[in-house]
């Protein structure tokens, strides 16, 4: 781990899920730090990736959040069989090693220790435009215990910057009706002609 990562979690994350390898982050936590908030409005109270809430902390996935609910919290969203925490390692490991390709990030409850909030930027690199990056948004889900807390819009909007900080020319997403009011008031829009498909271009 390097040393700005090691310092990251000394600095933002309790020591409770164990050894280093454990605290392993899926991608380097310092991008979340670079992610600029200024032009997002639709946020009140000052909440941000690096400000989300009391007793709330904003990360990539660890290896240890097999053990913080992580599993049981995706299974919210779709069904999600729980399987050992050596096939859960070892896709963790396969993710990582696609370097730039898997950002998945998490809400911990840190009191609790528990994985509240969660959801994936996945990179497509192409061709077009000069060799560019797509990303797309997958798997948001929010504890139904947490809702009214704005942390589905920080989810989501963490998402967003960190696809346009990590160089992706668009990012977007497939909903279902009744979520396309909720991604409009995050900057989303419908494309004529695919209209479920959501999109924003930076």
């Amino acid at each position: 781990m390097s040393s700005s990562v090691s310092k990251y979690f000394q600095d933002k994350y309790k020591p409770s899920v164990g050894p280093d390898e454990l605290e392993q982050p899926l991608y380097n936590p310092d991008l979340l730090k670079k992610l600029d908030w200024s032009k997002i409005t639709h946020m009140k109270n000052g909440v941000t990736s690096s400000t989300p809430g009391e007793g709330l902390l904003v990360r990539p996935l660890c290896k240890g959040d097999y053990d913080k609910g992580f599993l049981q919290l995706l299974s919210q969203l779709t069904k999600v069989e729980i399987f050992p925490e050596k096939k859960f390692e070892e896709r963790f490991e396969q993710m990582k090693s696609c370097r730039d390709h898997y950002f998945v990030t998490v809400i911990e409850d840190t009191d609790k220790g528990e994985i509240v909030g969660s959801a994936t930027l996945a990179c497509e690199l192409k061709f077009i435009r000069g060799c560019a990056k797509r990303g797309r948004l997958e798997d948001v889900v929010v504890n139904n215990e947490y809702r009214g807390k704005q942390l589905g819009k920080l989810i989501v909007s963490t998402i967003t910057l960190l696809a346009k900080e990590v160089g992706c020319y668009k990012i977007g997403l497939d909903c279902k009706d009744e979520m396309k009011p909720f991604y409009s008031t995050i900057g989303y829009g419908s494309e004529k002609g695919n209209d479920n498909t959501m999109i924003i271009r930076f």
